[in-house]
């Protein structure tokens, strides 16, 4: 998808340090595609970013842009001191390849910013991560963040939590996933909840974490109303690890759209 960009003062620095604009141009010019409008709203989440943080490095297609960029400023000496916590192996691995001192949340328990994509994003803030499938790291991490900056494209906002008729995760242990599979779904039955386990690959072979776990994604056809009561009953399931709403987290989110990028702050 590419679309007409027109200018909007938050998007222009972002925009140039993404190396889609020129200092000649403006970005009422640039016919920009959805992956472009990620890199923007990663790059402006960067500006957030200051020598000396612990910072939570979140996983996906929109994290990923972020991660590179911190990378570069450290190679340019515009960051220093800087210490990454990993939300994913993948991650991980993208951090190592680009000099990035890691660590984890044993020897630095309060992490200073994170910054993750999303998969939805309802009026209030509130997600819905781990479509990628590395929701449970992901809590884990930016659950200790000070500042919880989350980047997206307009397409991920929602009217309710489920709302774009895609998948809400649940982390389950792999014993016996058919009757937790089973109990997640009639927890929601009035809600035309279907669950169903998630595969990869022509032979449909059970897709399984980074914790060794399987995924339950859920469908709703309708909103589940309180998030939190929600919350509390998925989780009171014995074989449930962890589910993909994160609930009153994020303290900014960033929006690349249409009109450039927005900015939401809790």
């Amino acid at each position: 998808m590419a679309i007409p960009c027109p200018h909007f003062i938050a998007s222009e620095k972002a925009a140039m340090e993404a190396g889609l604009l020129l200092p000649s141009s403006s970005l009422s010019q640039l016919i920009l595609t959805q992956d472009d409008l990620k890199k923007i709203a990663a790059y402006k989440a960067v500006e957030y970013v200051e020598s000396g943080m612990v910072l939570g490095l979140g996983t996906g297609s929109t994290a990923k842009h972020a991660v590179d960029r911190i990378g570069k400023l450290l190679r340019q000496g515009k960051l220093k001191d800087i210490v990454g916590i990993p939300t994913s192996k993948k991650t991980h691995e993208q951090a190592l390849s680009l000099g990035i001192p890691l660590s984890d949340l044993d020897s630095h328990p309060v992490v200073d910013l994170a910054i993750d994509g999303a998969d939805e994003v309802d009026p209030y803030l509130n997600l819905v991560k781990g479509r990628g499938g590395s929701l449970l790291r992901e809590k884990m991490v930016e659950g200790a963040c000070k500042k919880f900056v989350v980047i997206v494209d307009e397409s991920k906002l929602v009217n309710y939590i489920g709302g774009s008729g895609l998948a809400m995760p649940v982390e389950v242990i792999q014993f016996c996933w058919k009757f937790t599979a089973s109990r997640l779904q009639n927890l929601f039955q009035e809600f035309g909840c279907v669950a169903k386990l998630r595969t990869l690959g022509e032979k449909a072979e059970p897709y399984v974490t980074d914790n060794g776990n399987y995924i339950i994604d859920l469908y709703f056809k309708q909103s589940i109303g309180d998030l939190k009561a929600a919350s509390d009953s998925i989780l009171q399931i014995a074989g449930v690890v962890e589910h993909g709403m994160f609930i009153d987290m994020a303290t900014t989110v960033i929006v690349a759209g249409e009109l450039g990028l927005t900015v939401k702050n809790k």
